[in-house]
């Protein structure tokens, strides 16, 4: 379902990647992992279509999003992508539905429809009782699974995640990993996660080894 072919990418005259292979299949949950520096996060964003690569081609669904246009491509990625980052990146000035609710609405989703949609999900992901709060008013476990949320409201092919449980404890950390797994599970969700936690990398269905822009194992 995503592949990416060869992939390189510099950064002046430092090259980051060095020419990447990896496939990965639909409803899969694969973790990156490597040492500081080894282009993970780099590797995330091209895939992601936040960067374009120097060299090599992305796929995701049977398109190369890199040949479309820039506002195609805009809207391609808040369809077919969600991404969940270490810290949120929730808007503090709206609440966590209406937080949910902007991916569906940049679509053109009609406003009843996209609350609709974000309330169910705040519901599926035991916060009902929350989604008036902004997220000054929530914990970081909540905050962390209204991003989620965020991130599933277009029914994405794919969910980065760059380091999601970074910030948060152990409890909010382990219930994060497992709502990862539900979701799969019950959605059939994608999810590509760079992680340096190994409890998360170890229950993954395949690890991806990166080591100096070289995919090592």
């Amino acid at each position: 379902m995503i592949q990416a072919i060869g992939i390189t990418k510099s950064f002046d005259k430092l090259q980051i990647l060095k020419g990447i292979d990896l496939q990965v299949n639909k409803s899969e949950i694969v973790a990156i992992v490597g040492p500081s520096g080894a282009g993970k996060t780099t590797l995330l964003q091209i895939l992601g279509t936040l960067d374009k690569p120097d060299d090599g081609r992305v796929i995701i669904d049977g398109v190369d999003p890199f040949r479309l246009t820039g506002r195609e491509i805009s809207m391609f990625r808040n369809r077919y992508i969600g991404f969940v980052f270490q810290f949120h990146q929730l808007l503090p000035e709206f609440t966590a539905e209406e937080n949910v609710m902007i991916p569906a609405l940049i679509t053109r989703e009609k406003f009843s429809v996209a609350e609709k949609k974000a309330r169910d999900l705040l519901d599926f992901l035991k916060l009902s009782d929350r989604i008036k709060h902004k997220p000054a008013e929530l914990s970081g476990g909540e905050k962390q699974r209204v991003a989620v949320a965020r991130a599933l409201i277009n029914r994405p092919s794919v969910i980065l995640a760059d380091e999601p449980s970074g910030s948060l404890d152990t409890q909010n950390r382990e219930e994060l990993h497992t709502l990862f797994f539900d979701l799969r599970n019950q959605m059939g969700q994608t999810f590509i996660i760079v992680t340096h936690d190994e409890s998360l990398a170890a229950k993954t269905d395949r690890i991806i080894h990166l080591r100096d822009g070289l995919v090592t194992g």
